[in-house]
């Protein structure tokens, strides 16, 4: 159990740092260009919260413990980044589907910074839990 809460803390960390600077990054030049009026003036925070809560508890589950059962962090990079894309695949394409402000540009940039940010975060969270099988 305690590997668990350290691949969870490790991937929720890295998740969280690299996700601030993208989104305080682009959240201007790619999502207001786009999406301008429709967007809220300030995140729901416990929507966000939740997001992160339960995508976590995902990466846990589709990444982190197929790493562990191969004691290799490889699996959960390349297991995180396929579940990172068909995660952000699912919600951009169903925007790309039914919102009038969302662009190809938008969907194929987001697809691919969800899956490198989600197999950023599985990878810290195998490496953080396999670590602690080592010991």
């Amino acid at each position: 159990m305690i590997r668990y809460l350290a691949a969870y803390v490790a991937a929720a960390l890295v998740m969280g740092g690299l996700d601030y600077f993208w989104l305080t990054s682009m959240m201007g030049p790619l999502y207001q260009r786009v999406m301008g009026p429709v967007m809220a003036t300030a995140p729901n925070m416990k929507a966000a919260i939740a997001f992160y809560l339960v995508y976590l508890l995902g990466i846990l589950w589709f990444a982190v413990r197929p790493a562990l059962a191969s004691g290799e962090w490889t699996t959960a990079l390349l297991n995180g980044a396929l579940f990172g894309f068909f995660a952000y695949a699912t919600y951009d394409l169903t925007n790309m589907a039914t919102l009038k402000a969302w662009s190809l540009q938008l969907t194929l940039v987001d697809i691919a910074w969800g899956t490198a940010l989600t197999a950023a975060a599985a990878t810290a969270g195998a490496l953080a839990a396999l670590q602690l099988s080592k010991v």
